[in-house]
């Protein structure tokens, strides 16, 4: 089976026509490197010229596609010229094939061409010197060097420079990926901590405004109408109260000053006075010292997506919430009665679950929660330490 050769590059193509046509011009014109009484020139006038002439054009052709063949070739084309009276063209042509065949061939081909012509160039300028004893002996080195070991060197230094141009460019774009997953990365924690925070601030007035809705419609009773739809007033103020915190948060993000404080654990009395009118029975338990910010926040929103469940979900009996901080750590623990409920019901997704759970874990403490005989019990382990906090 013929094996294909690849198309020659453009650029390539224009070389060896250029080359060969200045090779035939200067024939033409009787122009060469030597005189035809040359000791070395075997072959007198312009036309034994042609031959590595032409052979080199050929090998021009491919310098990028084939660059050791093209050597292996041009090596012995450019001996060939030195028994003719010589082409300046033909020279031209092997120096940018020496070139093309460091720049574009293997890497280990690449370095076994430097070594060699190297090597050439010293024999070139010792050996001569050491035959003849005459200064113009050392000229032979200085040709040899200029034809074989300077291209093959200027090869050689802009390959490692296109080397490197390209590594850099690998890790610009390496970096560019690693930016746009960071960035993407950053999108989703925000999201889902806005999320949490939605959640968590709104849940809690929207279910008391369900249950005791719920309650109005049930009930033919125009005092309890009127007593439930106070707690819907009050908790869709304080919802809506909540919903513009946050949007202003959102707009405000690249503010020095935030928009509104932060809920501390100091909030807790108020979180459970509110859970006690929409219809919890609740007593609260807090000991606790100094706490870093972020475990402040996650232990309020924990504490009150927890009083939310409660109002939706529990039995009628006593909702307890306790905070205790022993250890380094800061231990939640919300205890409300479990079983069938008679009374209204509001919808749940377990949106509140994930999100207590992410807040804990983004801490790197530990979150439970679920039925423990007669009780639904959520416990939260948040350490305390600033690493862990930050």
């Amino acid at each position: 089976m013929a094996v294909r050769l690849p198309r020659p590059h453009r650029f390539d193509v224009y070389i060896a026509i250029g080359g060969l046509l200045g090779g035939l011009l200067l024939a033409g014109i009787g122009l060469a490197t030597r005189p035809a009484k040359d000791p070395i020139t075997l072959f007198d006038g312009p036309w034994p010229i042609l031959v590595p002439l032409v052979v080199m054009a050929g090998c021009e052709l491919l310098r990028r596609t084939a660059p050791r063949a093209a050597l292996l070739i041009g090596t012995p084309a450019i001996c060939a010229d030195l028994v003719t009276q010589g082409s300046l063209a033909t020279i031209l042509m092997f120096t940018d094939i020496v070139y093309a065949a460091v720049l574009y061939g293997p890497l280990a081909s690449a370095r076994r061409i430097q070594w060699i012509t190297g090597l050439l160039t010293v024999a070139g300028t010792l050996v001569p010197f050491a035959v003849w004893r005459v200064p113009q002996a050392l000229l032979i080195g200085v040709v040899v060097g200029v034809v074989a070991y300077g291209p093959a060197a200027t090869g050689w230094i802009v390959r490692n420079h296109r080397d490197a141009a390209e590594a850099a460019r690998l890790r610009a774009e390496q970096t560019a990926l690693l930016a746009e997953l960071d960035r993407s990365q950053a999108v989703t924690a925000e999201r889902s901590r806005v999320a949490r925070e939605l959640h968590d601030m709104v849940a809690n007035h929207l279910s008391a405004i369900a249950i005791h809705s719920t309650a109005a419609l049930s009930l033919d009773d125009p005092k309890t109408s009127k007593e439930a739809l106070s707690v819907i007033r009050e908790n869709s103020v304080e919802g809506l109260a909540e919903m513009r915190r946050l949007i202003g948060i959102l707009r405000d993000r690249g503010n020095d000053h935030a928009p509104a404080a932060t809920p501390t654990l100091d909030g807790l009395t108020a979180l459970v006075d509110g859970a006690r009118a929409n219809g919890l029975d609740v007593r609260l338990d807090a000991e606790h010292g100094t706490v870093p910010a972020p475990v402040e926040l996650a232990a309020y929103r924990i504490v009150q997506e927890s009083l939310t469940n409660a109002l939706k979900h529990a039995c009628p009996g006593k909702v307890t919430v306790a905070l205790a901080q022993r250890d380094g750590v800061l231990r939640v623990r919300v205890t409300s009665p479990y079983g069938h409920r008679d009374g209204p019901r509001a919808p749940g997704s377990g949106a509140g679950l994930t999100g207590m759970r992410e807040r804990a874990a983004l801490l790197g403490g530990t979150f439970e929660a679920g039925p423990d005989d007669a009780l639904w019990t959520v416990h939260a382990t948040l350490p305390l330490t600033e690493g862990d906090s930050a």
